[in-house]
């Protein structure tokens, strides 16, 4: 149920209307306010300062009907313009950074303040009175509107800026790969360490081969968004048993079919599998914060979209290739290993999670398998993997880079019939082969798996 509650409350402080709603109420609120101050107390504004706050009931109702209307239209206006913003994103990158445009906070509040201008209009036009009604002007009130419509102006030339930068590959690109920088130091916070190496089977996990295995499946079908580690343990725990994932965040199950696999549970019933599912968050979607598989996914399909032949935007391609380097050299140094959770010494909890060289293939293979005879594109693909080789001193590590190296290097040869241009790309290997050799403590000019000898043209 927590975990329900917590998804519920994410995916509500990034939908489009939290935001606006909460701006709505405090423009309620800051009018409610200035009213009843203007009702308890006479401050006599109107007769001190009749050139700021000097006005009938009659010009007070037209400035801020004027204010309403205008706000009302400019708000319409906004959102018109953020459907257009996505449509164009949608068509020309991809429609998985949607979700980027609709949670940015800055278009989020630009319609809230629109609205609420409007909201506030509309409280103090009600108790606004002529002299035959009673006569009540509150001119704090009135004023208030004003100040606010000039606020709206500043916030329109704002969000013209905002959203034209935004829609720009640069901004799309360079936000969607901090999100993912910041979601990989949130999952892997701990460094690897120098010629350290990760433990291929996670743990102790590899005693466990001869326990038999019971399933539970999913109650739904969608993404696996969060995990609720520790109510995971605690449901092995009260069972006794040994929780083993089948499918990890971000991959896709279908309804039926195994969620996790249970040993020493007899026969998981109702209940317990119930409560599995209430653990494990499925929904339609993936998301970065917890998912940074998903992160790479994203730069990937824009690279995907760029080399299409419709396009055919090189320089938006090598710039995915550039944040994706970054943010495989962000993990190069990261520990990245399947998570065992202990409970008392004894095994409880078996999770899923990606591995380096999963992630390393999740970021280059469809660029590279897409940009046949492409040189800028294959070379700044080589220029990454240098780069991300000086990160990590790991021989596993190291050795998958070579083989990401090894295929771009035959897809070069394979496509490319000019020997000046092949040559841009073996000169990139080569220089990836001094890196990678000199980290492997191999002397330079070894001959390596690229078959180059000489980094340098």
């Amino acid at each position: 149920m927590i975990l329900t509650w917590h998804h519920w409350w994410q995916e509500t402080r990034r939908s489009f209307w939290f935001v606006p709603a909460e701006i709505v109420l405090g423009a309620v609120g800051l009018a409610a306010g200035l009213i009843a101050i203007d009702t308890s107390v006479d401050l006599h504004v109107d007769t001190n300062w009749p050139l700021v706050f000097g006005s009938g009931a009659a010009g007070a109702r037209g400035l801020l009907s004027t204010v309403a209307g205008s706000m009302i239209t400019v708000a319409g206006v906004v959102f018109s313009i953020t459907i257009v913003a996505l449509s164009l994103t949608s068509s020309q990158y991809t429609s998985r950074i949607l979700r980027n445009f609709m949670g940015d906070r800055r278009n989020q509040v630009v319609l809230g303040v629109f609205v609420g201008i409007y909201a506030y209009c509309l409280v103090v036009l009600r108790t606004i009175r002529a002299g035959d009604e009673g006569g009540f002007v509150p001119s704090l009130a009135v004023l208030g509107g004003l100040v606010l419509a000039f606020v709206g102006i500043g916030f329109l030339i704002f969000f013209i800026h905002h959203i034209s930068v935004s829609i720009q590959a640069s901004s799309i690109i360079a936000t969607a790969a901090a999100e993912t920088i910041a979601a990989v130091d949130q999952l892997f916070p701990n460094e690897l360490g120098d010629g350290a190496e990760e433990d291929a089977d996670g743990s102790p996990a590899a005693s466990l081969a001869g326990q038999t295995w019971t399933a539970i499946g999913a109650r739904k079908t969608g993404y696996i968004e969060s995990i609720d580690g520790d109510a995971l343990l605690a449901w092995a725990r009260k069972h006794g048993a040994i929780a083993r994932m089948e499918r990890g965040i971000g991959e896709f199950v279908v309804e039926g079919a195994p969620l996790l696999t249970v040993a020493g549970l007899t026969e998981p019933n109702g209940k317990a599998s119930a409560e599995v599912n209430e653990i494990i968050a499925i929904n339609r979607q993936r998301t970065v914060s917890l998912d940074a598989s998903f992160g790479i996914r994203q730069l990937v399909d824009i690279a995907m979209k760029a080399l299409s032949p419709g396009l055919n935007d090189t320089t938006t391609a090598v710039m995915c290739v550039d944040y994706l380097g970054a943010i495989m050299a962000r993990l190069a140094r990261r520990g990245i290993v399947t998570a065992c959770r202990l409970d008392e010494g004894e095994v409880r909890v078996i999770a899923r999670s990606p591995c380096f060289e999963s992630l390393l293939a999740e970021a280059f293979d469809q660029i590279r398998q897409n940009a046949a005879g492409n040189v800028a594109v294959l070379a700044r693909q080589l220029q990454a993997l240098e780069i991300i080789a000086g990160q990590t001193s790991s021989s596993r590590r190291r050795h998958a880079l070579r083989q990401q190296a090894d295929w771009i290097v035959a897809v070069a040869d394979r496509t490319i019939p000019s020997s000046h241009d092949a040559a841009v790309v073996k000169a990139a290997s080569a220089r990836l082969d001094h890196v990678l050799d000199a980290s492997s403590g191999q002397p330079s000019g070894t001959p390596s798996a690229t078959g180059t000898t000489d980094w340098a043209d």
